[in-house]
């Protein structure tokens, strides 16, 4: 399919193996399609559990822009990076900083309930700047495990270094090719999320962070509105 063959040629990668199945299956093949499905739900299960670890990541966007992943535990933290803007989330708060004309602003509001995963609509602000996030991804490789009129195709291949698992899925919402490596962190995606192509390769990865990840950038207005915030 053609966003198969875009994402493999950037990367420039080689496929080990590729099996595909359909939903419309005679009981003889029902076996081998549930396997499939599986396929799809550990994908999101192995993303979901690297919420829980520490690493950097960086990853190629179209058109020559970057954008960056990095997370810390103890305290949970994580943080998103993008062409123009940044998405922070701390036990303090919530921070989403937009760079325009050479000024950073950044607004501060409540952090989510103690306990609790970062939820889908979090996200938007990233998405559409081109930075699909792995609870996006989760959320669609969930959907395809539960669609039976999935189409789904499985490879291996080797993203940044690190061994990385694949599904291209075909569902009438839209196809989407996904990659998720051995340690759990997205390796590629191609693909439609809320009507916008998006398209991104991970080019390095470190299991350490800066000290200064999760900080506001220095010089940055500063809106708190935090209860009990300045603003």
């Amino acid at each position: 399919m053609p966003a198969a063959s875009t994402t493999l040629r950037m990367l420039a990668v080689s496929v080990i193996a590729s099996l595909t199945v359909t939903g419309c299956q005679t009981f003889d093949d029902a076996g081998r399609a549930m396997g499939r499905a599986d396929l799809v739900n550990d994908l999101a299960v192995r993303l979901d559990r690297a919420l829980e670890l520490t690493y950097s990541a960086d990853y190629q966007l179209p058109g020559g822009k970057t954008a960056a992943i990095v997370q810390a535990q103890d305290p949970v933290r994580s943080a998103y990076t993008y062409p123009g803007g940044r998405l922070t989330v701390t036990p303090e708060a919530t921070t989403r900083c937009t760079a325009t004309d050479g000024r950073t602003v950044c607004t501060l509001v409540a952090p989510p309930t103690p306990g609790t995963k970062p939820t889908v609509a979090l996200f938007a602000e990233a998405n559409k700047q081109g930075l699909v996030t792995p609870p996006v991804v989760v959320g669609l490789l969930t959907a395809a495990a539960l669609d039976p009129q999935a189409v789904i195709a499985q490879s291996d291949t080797t993203v940044a270094g690190h061994h990385a698992t694949c599904v291209e899925v075909q569902r009438s919402e839209g196809d989407f090719t996904a990659c998720v490596t051995t340690e759990g962190v997205l390796g590629s995606f191609t693909g439609p999320v809320d009507g916008k192509p998006m398209e991104l390769a991970l080019s390095r990865y470190t299991e350490s962070v800066e000290s200064t990840a999760f900080e506001v950038p220095t010089g940055a207005g500063v809106v708190d509105r935090r209860p009990g915030g300045d603003s």
